[in-house]
């Protein structure tokens, strides 16, 4: 199995017991000073297969920094803090960070954190991935529909059979009769323009 490459973003410079746990887990450290960083360019640099995070308390720029981590480099964040507000708490969840741990580690307790926001993150991705099947879908849909609508409509059809025509395009063209309904509604809407 291949060693895990951990970004450590340190705001406690003097703290290595971080560094020196992770290192006996057997993970290869890349370690920065978390001012002054930008994060999502460091990620995309580095490609770390997991951020680590040690720090007093999240400010609202960090998790700014971490949302756009999750949106344009997906990849599993731990925060080591010390702020165990609840709104703190809130807000470094909503943020996408997979593990926030309140009041430092212990080193036995290292590997399970890491294990558990590497799992909780793979999950979280594949819920995104299923969303975004899922409002495609619908999208396509809704698409279908319109386009059925339209060959009614205009065609005179009834809706079995405006599906079954658009259902034939789609065939005859090698594509889904998504794509097939959006064709239709694209072209009907080009006739529309022409004709004002």
């Amino acid at each position: 199995m291949k060693k895990l490459n951990v970004l450590v973003a340190n705001e406690l410079e003097e703290d290595q017991l971080l560094n020196t746990m992770l290192k006996k887990c057997g993970y290869e450290l890349a370690t920065l000073n978390l001012k002054g960083l930008t994060l999502l360019a460091i990620a995309k640099d580095l490609q770390p297969d997991l951020i680590v995070l040690n720090l007093y308390r999240p400010d609202s720029n960090l998790l700014k920094e971490i949302i756009d981590i999750n949106e344009h480099y997906p990849v599993p964040v731990i925060m080591f803090a010390e702020d165990q507000g609840t709104e703190t708490i809130n807000q470094v969840i909503k943020a996408g960070v997979c593990a926030y741990i309140v009041d430092g580690f212990e080193a036995k307790r290292i590997k399970a954190i890491v294990d558990i926001a590497i799992a909780r993150f793979k999950e979280h991705q594949a819920l995104k991935t299923e969303l975004k099947k899922t409002k495609i879908k619908l999208e396509e849909r809704k698409d279908i529909d319109k386009a059925k609508a339209l060959l009614i409509k205009t065609q005179g059809y009834e809706e079995e059979q405006a599906y079954h025509a658009l259902r034939k395009l789609a065939m005859e063209r090698n594509i889904t009769i998504g794509e097939m309904a959006k064709n239709v509604l694209a072209m009907a809407d080009l006739l529309s323009g022409k004709a004002h």
